[in-house]
């Protein structure tokens, strides 16, 4: 079994030096029930119930807290996945083989029925393991089982056959610690983009929907949080709208008034390769208004052509997804430009309304996303947003003094959130390039230690 299993290792592109041994996955296991899938059937959204994490929430060996939640009675269903904070996370879907080390902070979610839930018998393996499986020959041997007949789905019994390389305990706990290192300042980062996205929304809420500095003033207070210049930008009283009472000065518009909306008029999928020209695609749209432009694929200069002949997504523009996600938006950073694939649409602002930072958080909002659930239509295989819909988006526009008073305060905000997914996506590329090299015995600790240092300088 072992040269059986060290023989598909190496035909998958794998080194290994000759004092390593290879075992199977499922010899790992704590038991013969040490893996399984997650929720089956989750229900509706559950207000304050057990958080059900979704492939959605994974991103780079990382998961951010889900805003989908189970009741009760279904996380009781399924105690069996419930995570206590000692497992190891493998994607089955979306991104076969995604695997995610379980935190402490991560005991009580519930993963959904594309997660498989490992338990192994040494819990020190996992970051190890994680590593192995998301190497080069762990992708080649995770791809050569991948079950395409719908989409790409990874099943658990190819998943207990996959052959794991052993070295030492020492080779181990090293290779472990500079995936833990790297990986937990990618979460940071991502953390960090967390909070800051959640200040963004919150100051647009206040500004833009509850028009809270209007009702303090209105009751003759001082609007929280803002300088007395800031504060005087803001009427005192509302005035009636088709929307009920809104800020006097202020107006009832929609997406079409400030912007342009632009589809691409494309059906059919242009070669895709791993460099060229880049093409958006659904993938690259996250979920917090960032693009990741860290995996977005390349496409030939010709066909490149074709594709940005309506528009060329560049700086400020903001690109919303028709169908799947309906209504996940990204906006493009500072200095990229791409062609936009299909099931996506462009939202580019007018230069008459110069506010970029109002037009991602508008579209992040709470608010919109009622407003696009009002105009998406219902399928009987997807829903979908028409493009025809979109200019038709309502929202509230203020005076431009308390439009520039929004970019000064948020426009950082947005700009350090960009900072951020560069440099998590340069240490995930670190990652993802070091680590194989280390599972494979070629790299030595020193030269570990100055790529390190160079990328973190």
């Amino acid at each position: 079994m072992s040269s059986e299993l060290r023989k598909l290792w190496e035909h998958a592109g794998g080194q290994l030096p000759a004092d390593w041994t290879i075992a199977p996955l499922e010899s790992l296991l704590r038991d013969s029930k040490g893996i399984a899938v997650g929720v089956m059937y989750p229900g509706p959204d559950t207000p304050g119930g057990t958080p059900l994490l979704k492939v959605g929430d994974i991103k780079d060996g990382v998961a951010l807290r889900p805003s989908y939640c189970i009741s009760a009675a279904t996380d009781e269903e399924h105690r069996r996945t419930k995570l206590i904070g000692d497992e190891l996370l493998i994607t089955l879907v979306g991104n076969p083989g995604e695997c995610v080390v379980v935190t402490p902070e991560m005991a009580g979610w519930n993963p959904a029925r594309a997660i498989a839930v490992i338990r192994l018998q040494d819990i020190g393996l996992r970051t190890y393991l994680k590593t192995v499986l998301e190497s080069t020959a762990g992708r080649h041997l995770i791809d050569a089982v991948l079950n395409t007949t719908v989409q790409k789905t990874l099943n658990l019994k190819d998943i207990r056959k996959l052959p794991i390389p052993m070295p030492t305990g020492a080779e181990i706990k090293w290779i472990s610690g500079i995936s833990e290192a790297l990986t937990s300042r990618i979460t940071l980062l991502r953390e960090t983009n967390a909070t800051l996205e959640s200040i963004a929304q919150a100051l647009f809420k206040s500004w833009f929907v509850d028009f809270d500095p209007v009702r303090a003033k209105l009751e003759g207070r001082t609007p929280e949080g803002m300088d007395e210049a800031t504060a005087r930008l803001f009427p005192g009283s509302f005035e009636e709208s088709e929307l009920g009472l809104v800020p006097r000065g202020w107006r009832v518009a929609n997406v079409g008034t400030i912007a342009d909306v632009i589809d691409c008029l494309h059906s059919k999928k242009p070669e895709l390769h791993d460099v060229g020209k880049p093409f958006l695609q659904l993938n690259n749209i996250r979920n917090d208004g960032l693009l990741d432009a860290n995996e977005v694929a390349g496409i030939s200069d010709e066909e490149y052509g074709k594709w940005i002949s309506r528009i060329e997504v560049s700086d400020g523009d903001c690109v919303i997804t028709n169908v799947g996600r309906v209504g996940a938006v990204a906006q493009i950073p500072s200095g990229f430009k791409a062609a936009m694939g299909r099931n996506m649409t462009a939202i580019r602002l007018q230069r008459s309304w110069p506010y970029p930072t109002y037009l991602i958080e508008l579209l992040q909002s709470k608010w919109m996303r009622s407003e696009i659930e009002n105009k998406t239509d219902t399928g009987t295989i997807l829903n979908a947003l028409n493009v025809k819909n979109i200019p038709l988006l309502r929202c509230f526009l203020a005076t431009s003094d308390v439009m520039n008073a929004f970019e000064d305060v948020s426009r950082p905000l947005r700009a350090g959130m960009e900072e951020n997914i560069k440099s998590a996506n340069t240490l995930a590329t670190l990652r993802d390039t070091l680590l194989p090299r280390l599972i494979s015995g070629q790299l030595r600790l020193s030269e570990v230690q100055v790529e390190l240092e160079e990328s973190w300088a």
